[in-house]
This record gives C-alpha cells, sequence and structure tokens, in this order.
C-alpha cells in the first residue's frame, strides 16, 4: 500500500487557490506567467563573535534548527585590522530553501515567528528589489518556536530573503499578500 504523500499546507494553498486568485487578477493567458515562490534565503551575520568559535557554533546551530538544513559559513574575503578580522574567519552563516522545505518555513514565520516580534506593526511594503523579490530582517532570532530561549547565550539577527519568479514589484507584493504576509499598508 502506498503513503499518502505529505505536501505542506502553503504549497496546497498556492495550487489550490493562489493561482487562480493571481490569474484573475493580472490576467495571465498561460499557466507559466503566474509568479511563484522561488526559494528563501536566511542570513544570519555573527560578526561579533569572531574571536570565539564556540558562539560562532552555536549560531549556526540555531539557524540550523529554524532552517532545518544545514547552513553554509559565511566568510571574511579581506582582512581588517580595526575589527580583528582576518581573511577566511567565519563570520556569518547562510541557508537557501526550496521546495517543500521553503513552503514550511513561509507557514512558520507568517503563522508563528511574525506574531510573536516585539512592537510588530506589520512588514514595510516597499522592501522589494525592482524584480519581484523582498527582503526583510529580524533583530532577535528567539521569535522560532524551534529555539529554547533558556538555552541561548546570545541574540542573533537575521535577513529574510523571499525570491520570486514575478516580473514586477506589484506582482510580487500580490502574490506575498496572498500568502497572507502582513503588509502594514
Amino acid at each position: 500500500m502506498a503513503e499518502q504523500a505529505y505536501e505542506p499546507r502553503l504549497k496546497t494553498e498556492y495550487r489550490q487557490r493562489i493561482r487562480a486568485a493571481m490569474k484573475e487578477k493580472f490576467g495571465y493567458t498561460n499557466e507559466m506567467q503566474i509568479p511563484r515562490l522561488d526559494k528563501i534565503v536566511l542570513n544570519m551575520g555573527i560578526g561579533e563573535a569572531v574571536g570565539d568559535s564556540k558562539k560562532v557554533q552555536a549560531a549556526i546551530g540555531d539557524l540550523t534548527r529554524i532552517a532545518g538544513q544545514k547552513p553554509v559559513p559565511t566568510k571574511a574575503r579581506n582582512s581588517i585590522a580595526g575589527f580583528k578580522l582576518r581573511e577566511g574567519m567565519v563570520i556569518g552563516a547562510k541557508v537557501t530553501l526550496r521546495k517543500d522545505r521553503m513552503y514550511e518555513f513561509l507557514d512558520r514565520l507568517v503563522t508563528i515567528a511574525l506574531p510573536r516580534v516585539k512592537d510588530f506593526r506589520g512588514l514595510k511594503p516597499t522592501s522589494f528589489d525592482g524584480r519581484g523579490n523582498y527582503a526583510m530582517g529580524l533583530k532577535e532570532h528567539i521569535v522560532f518556536p524551534e529555539i529554547n530561549y533558556d538555552q541561548i547565550d546570545q541574540l542573533w539577527g537575521m535577513d529574510i530573503i523571499v525570491a520570486t519568479t514575478a516580473k514586477t514589484d506589484e506582482e510580487a507584493r500580490q502574490l506575498l499578500r496572498e500568502f497572507q504576509f502582513p503588509f502594514n499598508a
């Protein structure tokens, strides 16, 4: 007996409702014209912990728990004496989410993490890059349910970039609105 394949809630929502809503709003003639999510990139800068490899490992571990996959450490390209930084030192970590993991992360971000942010008034609807990609930042990584507040030694900020196949910012904004992104305008 074959098992029922699990599909993330937002992926099903995209296929059943969001595609039709986008096609109706923008009048696409071809199914392939409908914008979709391409990838989500999480980036965590841990530059202030350059001297302490334990803090770097802790930050990478936290990002692994949030993303559900192992991040790639980012290294310094140049040495900067004023910051006590040498070429090749780990100063951050990044992870690219695609397919099911991307939809799972987006679901947790919109339904759990963003409502837990202190003094949250919505996302800026102007943070698009002109080619349909959206960038946002979080000051604290503890808003994610995977992070145990009692076990962290330092708060880390992170950047979240949502890349879509939309050609314009207006199309991308509407796509993210359909995914329940809490824009403040």
